[in-house]
Formats: structure tokens, C-alpha cells, sequence
């Protein structure tokens, strides 16, 4: 099997190199590119994938609905719609949001060191997704007030990345709030963004990310 990389970047996000996608989520893994994708249907119900318990990092846990890493010479959203057959078994159009920089160790296993650009597509809630052995386990639709419920009684199962991505959303680029506004009303509340906040801090401190600014 060819061996991965991944764009190392500094905390602009301009691209520095390139560098083993293993080495990068060693504990000590160098910061580098990635995105997280949300799916919504009309309604704002968001899809969320568990991640294969294969995985290295942060196995069986509750993630957006897919995430991966840009190739050179790939957008952010190019490398989603990529992604997205490979992931999920279906093809799509994606919008971007947001990108921002967080480091959080897993365990004494790895560690995630990135600048992540959220995108966003929109699905029928009929759509059929794969579970594609290795990468996702299980798939599940949830509205905004019931992961609400679900991450003031276990933050933990949640992947960092994607609480940060949806506590962002507001932080969006205008034309795309404007564009996606009925499906993401229900997630950019006061209640919703403070227990983002709160499930967050269960995995990393305020200090260790932050919003990016720039374009995709």
C-alpha cells in the first residue's frame, strides 16, 4: 500500500511541505491540513458516523459525518467531494464554512495537530450511506437539541474536532449562512453553542484552538 501524505502548514495555513499522514498523528505530529464535512438534511438533522474501531485514534467515537485530509493541489471542498464516494458511498456537492487550528493528544497513542476546514452539503434524509468497513461503524441522523442532551451526559464519545466545527458555525463565511440558513438555525442557539463550549473543554482548553481566518 503507497504510503499517504498530507500538507504540512503553518498557522496561516499556507502549505510548509509535506510529511507522512502516520507521522502526523504521532503524539508530537506536526500541524497539517484537514477537513471535516457535515451533512444536514432540510430539516437541520446533522449525520453522524462512529468511527471505525480499526481506527488509531479516537476509535468507536461519534464523529461529523466524514473527514479526511487535502491532497496538493486540492481545495477543501475538491478533497471533500473526493472523499465523499470513498467514504460514504455517495457523490455530492459541498460548501465551505469555516477552518480553524486545534491540537489534542489521544491518549499516549497520537494526537490530532491540524487546520480543519468545516464544509457542508445537504442530503435527503432517504439518501442510503454506506458503512465502509474500516473507516465507519455505525451512521445515525441527530437534531441539534438532541446532541444537545447527548453531550451534557457523555462530551467524551464525541470527536473534539467536530464539537469545534459545529461551536464555529457562526463564525461562517456570510454568503454561506446566508445560503444554508434554514438548516442551520437550530444549531447556532445560545443553548447549543454554550454546550459546545462545555463538551469541548472535556477534551482540550480554550488555548488549543481557534478560528483561522482566510479563505478556503
Amino acid at each position: 500500500m503507497t504510503e499517504e501524505f498530507v500538507i504540512l502548514v503553518d498557522e496561516n495555513d499556507n502549505p510548509i511541505g509535506k510529511e507522512e499522514k502516520v507521522k502526523c498523528h504521532l503524539p508530537n505530529g506536526k500541524l497539517h491540513r484537514a477537513f471535516t464535512a457535515l451533512l444536514f438534511d432540510k430539516n437541520g438533522r446533522l449525520v453522524l458516523t462512529r468511527r471505525a474501531k480499526e481506527k488509531m485514534l479516537w476509535p468507536g467515537d461519534w464523529d461529523g459525518t466524514f473527514a479526511s485530509h487535502p491532497r496538493e493541489s486540492e481545495t477543501y471542498v475538491s478533497s471533500g467531494e473526493r472523499r465523499m464516494p470513498e467514504e460514504l458511498g455517495i457523490e455530492g456537492k459541498l460548501d465551505y464554512l469555516h477552518k480553524f487550528e486545534y491540537h489534542v493528544p489521544y491518549k499516549d497513542v497520537g494526537s490530532e495537530n491540524e487546520v480543519c476546514g468545516t464544509l457542508i452539503g445537504i442530503i435527503d434524509e432517504s439518501t442510503e450511506l454506506k458503512e465502509i468497513e474500516g473507516e465507519i461503524d455505525e451512521i445515525k441522523w441527530i437534531s441539534a437539541a438532541e446532541l444537545l442532551l447527548e453531550i451534557k451526559t457523555n462530551p467524551q464519545i464525541y470527536c473534539p474536532w467536530m464539537l469545534i466545527a459545529l461551536e464555529l458555525l457562526d463564525k461562517s463565511d456570510k454568503s454561506m449562512l446566508e445560503k444554508h440558513a434554514n438548516v442551520l438555525s437550530t444549531w447556532m442557539t445560545s443553548d447549543v453553542h454554550e454546550g459546545l463550549q462545555n463538551a469541548i473543554k472535556t477534551h482540550l482548553p480554550q488555548e488549543k484552538w481557534r478560528l483561522v481566518n482566510g479563505k478556503n
